[in-house]
């Protein structure tokens, strides 16, 4: 798959893929558009009840969401445990030419990023004592979910018109039975086809303020039985 490196609105890169006509992240800004969705919306909002989180992220791609979610381990002492699904793992090549350190990374957190690039991959690796990173090289569609096991899932998928079968009911219905009572569901799309879906499946749907460029996002929620 060929691969471009677009520079987004906020400074930082995203990749371009000609063949879908889609980028990884939003051109108004990947690094705001992870921080507000995954971090803000996701990460903290879990970690203000809960410093035990296990995420399970659709899409591992850049690996930004995962460097944006490690320093928040550090700041709050929180035991995280990060699955992430990919299927086409990035070329290390790529990955350089990200260049992630320049335009957000300090240089403590780039030499972690590249080490969550470069571990290998279906075994959990300690990066420090309270962060887990095991990367799953399966699809949605292969992977077989623990029940009722996450708390946080990142679902960041490329959208639905360039991965129909990634948003179907049957795909959050598998996503809601891994999903423990209380915990969440976000991703940046906010169709209402999808939401539908999400609600078929039995989340809760919150409709929330969108990063730069996007009205709104999406969080849904397991209810606590």
């Amino acid at each position: 798959m060929h691969l471009e490196i677009r520079k987004t609105k906020d400074g930082s890169n995203t990749l371009f893929v000609p063949e879908l006509n889609e980028h990884y992240h939003s051109v108004h800004g990947a690094l705001q558009e992870s921080l507000h969705v995954f971090i803000k919306h996701g990460l903290e909002h879990v970690t203000s009840f809960k410093k035990d989180v296990k995420i399970l992220e659709i899409g591992f791609g850049t690996g930004l969401n995962a460097i944006l979610t490690y320093p928040v381990a550090l700041a709050k002492k929180a035991f995280i445990q990060y699955d992430t699904l990919e299927k086409f793992p990035l070329q290390n090549e790529v990955v350089n030419q990200l260049q992630f350190d320049r335009a957000i990374l300090n240089p403590e957190l780039h030499d972690v990023f590249l080490r969550m690039h470069q571990t290998p991959w279906n075994e959990p690796v300690d990066l420090i004592p309270y962060f887990t990173l095991q990367k799953i090289h399966e699809t949605l569609e292969e992977f077989v979910a623990p029940q009722s096991y996450y708390d946080l899932v990142y679902f960041d998928a490329f959208a639905p018109e360039k991965q129909p079968e990634l948003w179907s009911e049957e795909m959050f219905t598998k996503l809601y039975n891994a999903t423990r009572p209380g915990g969440v569901l976000v991703t940046y799309c906010a169709k209402g086809s999808f939401k539908r879906s999400l609600k078929a499946a039995g989340f809760e749907v919150e409709a929330l303020p969108g990063p730069p460029g996007k009205r709104e996002m999406t969080r849904g929620v397991k209810p606590v039985a």
